[in-house]
């Protein structure tokens, strides 16, 4: 990991939990404090287990979280970009982190400590209040998720994590806006990498999708919405 400064105030990141906060006098003492550092791709900034060490925010890049399953396997729990913050779930309860975090490309994050955050939570109640509610959408989304997987085959998964990483970065030049390998993918939908192979084939085949290496393009987005839509789609 490397030094490289982010301000905030000259961050564009609208969504950052940090940015939507600047307004407020009770924060600015704090933007001193913050650590900011680069990541290069590949590289892992969280290790599951391991004791905090604060909340990470996003600047700029992209990231996979992940969750280490049955047998030692590591499941794919999210996909996180530009303003998004990473590290949540192991806050203020177990004190230790509950997921592994991997640089997905060459990444820029910003850093608040255990300390500095708790002292945030206890002078800015906005931030407290806004952080609460974060939480409370988080659970309800990982919730829903796990009905929602529990009743879907391996094609409605992979379609269902294809139109997810597609909502999550976007499609420039005809192909989702991130390189993940089949691997990756079915970490993510919950399978594995050959049923994926074979549902990107037939996906194909359908001219459904397309590829270019590592690359997917979503050519047909309502028929593929219109394929899981009995698991309520969003």
């Amino acid at each position: 990991m490397k030094e490289a400064l982010a301000h905030c105030n000259s961050c564009n990141n609208e969504n950052c939990f940090i940015k939507k906060h600047l307004h407020l006098d009770k924060m600015k003492p704090f933007l001193d404090k913050k650590n900011s550092f680069l990541c290069k791709k590949s590289h892992q900034f969280i290790i599951e287990g391991a004791p905090m060490q604060g909340l990470y925010f996003i600047k700029k890049g992209k990231v996979k979280t992940i969750k280490t399953g049955i047998n030692g396997r590591e499941q794919i729990v999210r996909f996180t970009k530009d303003g998004d913050t990473l590290g949540f779930r192991g806050f203020g309860t177990s004190k230790r982190y509950l997921i592994g975090a991997y640089a997905l490309e060459d990444t820029v994050l910003c850093n608040f400590s255990n300390e500095v955050m708790l002292e945030i939570l206890h002078t800015v109640p906005e931030f407290t209040y806004d952080l609460m509610l974060f939480y409370a959408e988080e659970l309800n989304k990982s919730e829903n998720n796990i009905r929602k997987i529990a009743h879907m085959n391996v094609r409605e998964r992979v379609i269902d994590s294809l139109l997810y990483i597609h909502r999550k970065f976007g499609q420039t030049d005809g192909t989702i806006d991130i390189a993940l390998s089949r691997k990756e993918i079915a970490d993510f939908a919950g399978t594995t990498e050959e049923q994926v192979t074979r549902m990107i084939s037939s996906l194909k085949k359908e001219q459904l999708i397309e590829t270019t290496g590592k690359r997917i393009g979503l050519l047909n987005i309502t028929k593929l919405r219109t394929e899981i839509m009995d698991h309520k789609y969003i």
